[in-house]
C-alpha cells in the first residue's frame, strides 16, 4: 500500500506524485509541461517563477524572455529564502507549480501580485470544493483552464522516471486583460514527445 495514502487522518486519491513526508514538497516540473503553457499563452514582460526549485520551469520560461526565480528553500537555483506567501512586490506575470499543500494560498497571492497574467500548474480537481468555490472562484475565477490531454508524472529529483501518472493536471491562468468568465481549453497531445528531451 502507498504509505502516503493516509495523510493527517485524511485519505487522498492514489497518485504517482507521492508526498514528500520528510521535508518540503518538491517535485520538478517536466520541461514539456511548461512548453505547453508558453506555446498556448502569450506573456508580455518579465515572469516571476516564485517556487523555482532546481530551475526546471525557469529554464524553459527563459526561452521566451526575462525570468526572476525565487524559492522558499535554496536548491542551488535562483534566490532562496523568499516566501511567496509573505511577498509584497508585484511582477508582470507569475508562473509556477506551487507546493502541493499550499496551492490555495498561492492562488490568492498570485492574483493579488500579478499585473498581467498568473498561471498555476494544478491538479484538475482543484476546480472542486465548496471552500475554493467561496474563497477563490467566486471573486477571482481563472480566465482559462488548459487541461492536459497527456498525463504528467512528477518525480522527486534523482528518481528513475518510469510509467505514467494517474492524476489529471491543468494550467489555471488568470489574465487581468481578459473579460470575466472562465474558458475551458484542452492542450493537444504531442508536447511530451516534442519536448521530452528538454
Amino acid at each position: 500500500m502507498d504509505a502516503t495514502y493516509n495523510l493527517n487522518g485524511g485519505f487522498k486519491p492514489t497518485m504517482k506524485r507521492f508526498a514528500d513526508l520528510d521535508g518540503p514538497d518538491f517535485f520538478p516540473t517536466p520541461a514539456w509541461a511548461t512548453h505547453a503553457l508558453i506555446q498556448s499563452e502569450e506573456f508580455e514582460g518579465e515572469i516571476w517563477e516564485c517556487a523555482c526549485g532546481n530551475g526546471a520551469m525557469s529554464k524553459v520560461l527563459e526561452t521566451r524572455g526575462p525570468v526572476v526565480s525565487t524559492d522558499l528553500y535554496d536548491r542551488g537555483f535562483g534566490e532562496g529564502g523568499v516566501d511567496f506567501l509573505e511577498a509584497d512586490w508585484c511582477a508582470d506575470n507569475i508562473v509556477t507549480n506551487p507546493p502541493f499543500n499550499a496551492a490555495e494560498g498561492f492562488a490568492k497571492q498570485g492574483v493579488r501580485l500579478a499585473r498581467r497574467k498568473f498561471a498555476l500548474l494544478l491538479r484538475l480537481a482543484f476546480l472542486e470544493g465548496a471552500n475554493r468555490a467561496k474563497t477563490i472562484f467566486a471573486d477571482n475565477p481563472p480566465s482559462r483552464v488548459w487541461v492536459f490531454s497527456e498525463r504528467i508524472t512528477f518525480y522527486p529529483e534523482g528518481v528513475t522516471k518510469q510509467g505514467s501518472g494517474t492524476t489529471a493536471y491543468a494550467w489555471f491562468v488568470w489574465d487581468k486583460d481578459s473579460p470575466a468568465g472562465t474558458e475551458l481549453k484542452w492542450l493537444k497531445p504531442g508536447y511530451k514527445a516534442r519536448f521530452s528531451g528538454n
